[in-house]
């Protein structure tokens, strides 16, 4: 045997030759033990959810959902009225949306409903590092649910394991995974009834096979509620809370158009938390402001700002609120302060008034208008400006790419998109569109920059109220921006994003 330059000329024999296999067979006993310490599903955890106690009269705000998921109610009820006309329950719902709109509740009332076993697993509880232990999960899980027909199983977070197979096989045990429930979906026979329902904020990255006819039959599109929608959730979230007088639960609806179920529930919530730090026996319409300014943009932060700081913010702010006042209903202007609040020295909320869902292309330029006039008025009053305007700049560039990238409204590409994961776009196009992008801000500011020159004496007397009272309200501002002529290019008002607070 070599001795390696002599370093183990002095080791006995037998160490030389029995180490290696000790070594190795401790390698081996390690490996073992880990197989045998690790999670597995075991009976007790895939038993039937028992918090299934969510109603109909629970959900609200989804009612096209509802009318979807109340036929598998019915069939589930009720299974020989269908079967006798050669209908089958349907093998999977899909149920795909932001956060927060209400998809798991859904599955929830429909258990609840239907009276059948309802089986909940995240699908992240079937990803593992070593290949098969996924699959095994899946197996065990819809053979329990066999058992217990009717049932339901829901899985959340359904991207988790059903993102699309790349077919390069880095990763063969999310790809068995995949595989396996794909299996199961197609395994069951018409008179199994069990539902597979899934949740998924990413529908885009879901594999195709899992899509198809005969696996999630229906795809059912949980969105933001409309403001109907958002009165109705009010309603059940404030079920047993004591309202005061003031309160009008539409009014409030109205102040938070684009938020979700999740939202309004946190809204609520705040309101009372706010109600009982003020030890009022009721909860009023100013605990439903604090509340709802608490939800967008964030906790209220002390900190301490100089004079000369405290000025910039005090013109930023008010160049943001002037300038939603100039821009007419597009971005109408609910508040102004520069108490911090959030990572934000101050900020404009701006709260629309109605639910839109369209735009025209002035009505985006006037957006850009307003989220740029904080930057706008410290180069006009200071002749410089700061790095104060970070959050409106990503605004505005977020915008302005969409608007030239997705919405074809720029006039070197009026009638075609340039997505940026379009590979297929020539150099020149892509240098198109990047110039389209930087024309549209470029004009935007330089508009806004014209405009708050022209009312600079408006500028100056919102900047010194605010100075004076820190914070100005709707009223207020409507006050000292009266005598102002609107100068909004979008006359047509055909749609608004959700509550912007322009935090800087």
């Amino acid at each position: 045997m070599p001795d390696f330059g002599g370093l183990f000329k002095d080791t006995p024999e037998f160490l030389l030759t029995w180490l290696p296999l000790i070594f190795f067979g401790l390698i081996v006993y390690l490996l073992w033990r880990t197989l045998q310490l690790m999670p597995r599903i075991k009976p007790s955890s895939i038993e039937p959810n028992s918090a299934t106690s969510v109603t109909w009269n629970d959900v609200a705000g989804v009612n096209e959902a509802k009318e979807e998921l109340q036929e598998v109610v019915d069939f589930i009820r009720h299974p020989k009225r269908f079967e006798r006309l050669g209908a089958r329950v349907p093998k999977g719902i899909l149920l795909y949306g932001p956060p927060g709109t209400g998809k798991t509740l859904l599955a929830k009332a429909v258990a609840s409903e239907s009276g059948a076993a309802f089986y909940s697993q995240s699908a992240s509880a079937f990803v593992e590092m070593f290949a098969g232990l996924g699959a095994s999960r899946i197996r065990r899980l819809f053979a329990e649910a066999r058992k217990s027909a009717p049932a339901i199983v829901f899985i959340d977070e359904l991207d988790a394991v059903g993102a699309a197979r790349t077919g390069h096989g880095f990763n063969r045990e999310q790809d068995q995974t995949l595989n396996q429930l794909l299996v199961e979906l197609d395994g069951f026979s018409d008179r199994d009834q069990v539902v597979v329902m899934g949740a998924s904020n990413r529908l885009q990255d879901l594999d195709p096979a899992l899509l198809r006819p005969g696996r999630f039959d229906r795809q059912v599109h949980v969105s933001p509620p409309d403001v109907a929608g958002r009165e109705q959730i009010l309603g059940v979230h404030t079920r047993g809370k004591p309202l005061a007088a003031d309160v009008d639960l539409t009014w409030v609806a109205r102040q938070t158009a684009g938020l979700t179920g999740a939202d309004l529930a946190n809204i609520a919530n705040e309101a009372a938390i706010f109600a009982g730090r003020s030890e009022r026996q009721y909860i009023t319409t100013a605990d439903f402001d604090a509340a709802i300014e608490r939800v967008v943009t964030g906790l209220q932060q002390r900190r301490h700002v100089s004079e000369k700081e405290k000025r910039i913010l005090a013109y930023h702010e008010a160049g943001h609120a002037v300038m939603s006042y100039l821009m007419g209903d597009v971005m109408p202007v609910h508040k102004a302060t520069i108490v911090s609040r959030g990572q934000a020295l101050g900020y404009t909320l701006n709260l629309p008034g109605e639910d839109r869902y369209l735009h025209t292309k002035e009505e985006l330029v006037d957006m850009m208008k307003v989220f740029l006039a904080g930057r706008a008025a410290e180069f006009v009053v200071f002749g410089r400006v700061t790095n104060g305007a970070a959050n409106d700049l990503e605004r505005v560039t977020t915008l302005a790419r969409s608007m030239v990238f997705e919405y074809g409204m720029s006039e070197g590409a009026a009638s075609r998109t340039m997505r940026a994961d379009n590979y297929a776009l020539s150099e020149e196009s892509k240098k198109l569109r990047d110039l389209e992008q930087a024309r549209l801000t470029d004009e935007a500011y330089r508009e806004a920059v014209r405009l708050l020159q022209k009312h600079r004496a408006t500028l100056d007397r919102v900047a010194h109220a605010l100075l004076e009272k820190e914070t100005l309200v709707r009223e207020e501002l409507e006050a000292l921006l009266g005598e102002v002529g609107q100068e909004s290019h979008a006359a047509e008002t055909v749609g608004t994003p959700r509550a912007l607070p322009l935090a800087d």
